[in-house]
């Protein structure tokens, strides 16, 4: 970054235009939690199947959710300026849409000086991956996206509520 006084403006930018982790030792712990989604779509006999338990791979909703569960742990280790959280609780939910079209839902929990979006995004997409890779063999088309936070509560920038617009 060529600008100094634009990246001092920007929290995980230093002095110099190099990349870092953001110093959050001097905010307080408070609990935090946010829920990030993901669709996946595929054709509408393979969703049936995959909610049976019918796909060749196996039962892909439980494999899915302990994915999910496990990338929303692991979220520091994959995202390079993520601080390590220690999460308190972790959920994937499925939900089913139009024809050939589920809705993933991971919602995280901590308390901590950091939020845990970036957690519960992670989760929601390693799940949505995971599904992708449980049902290939049957559906090469399978369309992920978009993923996209929905709500966290907790910290000092407040809360969000995104709105059927997409908006907060």
């Amino acid at each position: 970054m060529k600008d100094k006084a634009q990246a001092a403006d920007l929290s995980h930018i230093g002095p110099g235009g190099d990349a870092r982790m953001v110093d959050v030792s001097e905010k307080g712990v408070t609990a935090r939690e946010a829920t990030a989604s993901a669709v996946v779509r595929m054709r509408p006999d393979v969703l049936d199947a995959l909610l049976r338990g019918d796909l060749p791979k196996g039962d892909a909703l439980a494999t899915a959710r302990v994915a999910g569960i496990l990338g929303a742990k692991r979220t520091c280790e994959w995202i390079p300026l993520c601080h390590p959280l220690s999460l308190d609780w972790v959920r994937l939910e499925f939900l089913r849409g139009d024809p050939g079209e589920l809705f993933v839902r991971c919602t995280a929990k901590t308390t901590a000086r950091t939020g845990v979006e970036m957690e519960a995004l992670t989760g929601a997409s390693v799940a949505a991956l995971t599904l992708y890779d449980m049902g290939k063999a049957a559906d090469k088309s399978i369309v992920i996206g978009p993923i996209q936070l929905e709500d966290k509560t907790g910290g000092k920038s407040g809360d969000y509520h995104r709105s059927s617009s997409g908006t907060s």
